[in-house]
């Protein structure tokens, strides 16, 4: 380009010049703000940057798969399918645009045509997989039992696909009316991944289609029994109970790829994989298996993307008949507060309370968000409700007593919250941060110190490498003046949670009391630039121009634990 440009007068190639380089640095910061709003998870921004600079520079491979990422992210399905048919042309074994393209040759019918666009997009493990699984569905739809077997016995070589393999196997039979086959691979599967939702809703639904009434109770009861509850589960419970009509987990080919694609993204619905998990989780939308099932996952995905916003609408999406409606209305909440709409989210919360005055979810919801105002009294008043709204207690609701004691510690109702801070230990003795809390607050006040520090040393035992846990411990020892054990463990305190001010707060005061000031005033300064609590700001403060005061002299006390060497 810029060759072009030396046979024209000088002003006229200073102004080309001038032209490109605009250009250039129009291009450059559109992209870049592009990627900046995708690392930050907001795809609609990021698409918007990213198709300006397509206009600038239209030919630009690299910005053509980001625009697809992107769209297919937001759900921009038939958007995302355009862009992938120009994908394939310079890149052909783009997994995503693949995958894309094959499940609408699927929903069309053409099978031939799906089964090719998954074989491009099985190269690497998780493309194995996934085009395994789709192509074995395929098959389902042409009635091929044995060719779908086939096709999912390639999954064999990777044992970590057991799972999948099994349960898609189960499902196919079952589908196809491979009795035999679908009985022994139901079994396989609920033998090697009983812990699983989808896998006990399908093999409870398998059994009791076939009369096993008393196999699929037992098999939902201990699911419950194992994750405090779950509400599909449940509902199927009763439904088992009353011997009411079950209708196929699976009731199209296409529903069973959407089923696969839920699975994998489910599976990968982690920090390091959100992104992955969205992608698989948009796609499995095309199928319209279980949607509110999807649509829940997709608000989780993108809750835990801190993309809020998206993940309101896919919650919204949730149709009210559903079992997860309440479950997405209490999530839709806890959004509005991380938006900071605060006034909307305990509104919400508030109108839930009246239309489910006795769920106890709901009430502890409300009761949390009241807590992250710093609402104390409506906060342990709303926990009471929840605690008085439960039929029995047990030993998992020793989370409501922590809460509530949580409260009641903050208006400095002590002996309210002892109280509640037992009763969590008492329904589960070695809870950490039960163990923390309490033994931080028993030295803090300087109350049966030998059994405070005994909780927060169990704390540490239980949880190492827990910052705020290690910084109880240290500053425990702080207040009975081991200033040397104190700095030990309060310098591994810092390690494990640098950006905390409060710990970094804790620490300079332990340097400044073994002699280490100038030490201690850079942990104070650390403290400040991480934003302390406006109380904490100003004796921080104080404590950078003048230091400790002298130090009254520890007496040893009863109920302390032995003075430990620092070697």
């Amino acid at each position: 380009m810029l060759n072009s440009l030396k046979f024209l007068p000088l002003a006229l190639c200073l102004l080309a010049s001038e032209a490109v380089a605009r250009d250039q640095q129009s291009l450059s910061g559109t992209y870049l703000a592009g990627r900046t709003a995708g690392r930050e998870r907001d795809t609609n921004a990021s698409a918007e940057y990213i198709e300006k600079a397509l206009q600038l520079d239209p030919s630009n491979i690299q910005l053509v798969e980001r625009l697809f990422g992107l769209k297919l992210a937001s759900g921009k399905l038939d958007e995302a399918k355009l862009i992938a048919t120009k994908i394939i042309g310079f890149n052909s074994q783009h997994r995503m645009a693949r995958l894309l393209l094959g499940l609408d040759a699927f929903k069309a019918g053409k099978l031939g045509d799906a089964r090719t666009h998954f074989a491009e997009a099985s190269y690497t493990p998780m493309g194995q997989l996934t085009s395994s699984l789709l192509t074995a569905w395929t098959f389902a739809a042409e009635n091929n039992s044995g060719a779908a077997m086939k096709e999912l016995d390639n999954l064999k070589s990777n044992t970590s696909f057991n799972a999948f393999r099994a349960l898609h196997q189960a499902l196919i039979a079952d589908f196809t009316n491979n009795k035999v086959k679908a009985a022994a691979a139901f079994e396989e599967a609920y033998k090697l991944s009983g812990s699983s939702l989808r896998v006990t809703q399908s093999y409870g639904q398998y059994m009791e289609a076939n009369g096993k009434h008393d196999v699929a109770i037992k098999a939902y009861e201990t699911f419950i029994a194992a994750n405090n509850g779950s509400v599909l589960v449940e509902q199927a419970l009763a439904n088992a109970k009353a011997k009411k009509p079950v209708e196929p987990f699976i009731k199209t080919p296409l529903a069973g790829a959407g089923e696969a694609l839920f699975s994998i993204a489910a599976a990968m619905n982690d920090e390091e994989s959100l992104d992955v998990s969205l992608l698989y989780g948009q796609l499995a939308i095309v199928t319209e298996q279980d949607l509110p099932v999807v649509q829940t996952l997709l608000g989780d995905v993108l809750a835990s993307s801190n993309n809020y916003v998206g993940s309101n609408a896919a919650y919204a999406a949730v149709p009210a008949t559903s079992a997860l409606k309440l479950n997405a209305e209490m999530q839709s909440a806890l959004n509005l507060q991380r938006l900071d709409k605060k006034t909307e989210a305990l509104e919400k919360l508030k109108q839930l309370v009246k239309d489910h005055p006795m769920n106890v979810e709901v009430l502890t919801t409300l009761g949390n968000v009241y807590r992250n105002n710093e609402q104390y009294a409506e906060a342990e008043a709303t926990y009471t409700e929840a605690i008085n709204a439960l039929p029995k207690i047990d030993s998992s609701d020793w989370q409501l007593f922590f809460s509530r004691g949580i409260a009641s510690s903050s208006q400095k109702k002590w002996d309210t919250s002892e109280a509640d801070f037992r009763k969590a230990l008492e329904l589960s003795p070695d809870e950490p941060s039960v163990l923390n809390y309490l033994g931080y607050s028993l030295i803090d006040l300087g109350q049966k110190q030998e059994e405070a520090f005994k909780m927060v040393q169990r704390a540490v035992e239980l949880k190492p490498n827990d910052g705020y846990i290690v910084d109880s411990l240290g500053w425990g020892y702080f207040k009975i003046g081991d200033f040397d054990n104190a700095v030990v463990h309060l310098e591994r305190a810092v390690e494990l949670k640098a950006s905390d001010p409060l710990i970094a707060d804790h620490l300079g005061d332990a340097y400044w009391r073994v002699g280490r000031k100038l030490e201690a005033k850079f942990q104070w300064q650390h403290a400040l630039d991480n934003e302390p609590e406006p109380a904490d700001l100003e004796r921080i403060k104080l404590k950078m121009q003048n230091g400790l005061p002298e130090a009254v002299p520890a007496k040893p006390a009863e109920n302390t634990p032995e003075k430990k060497s620092n070697g």
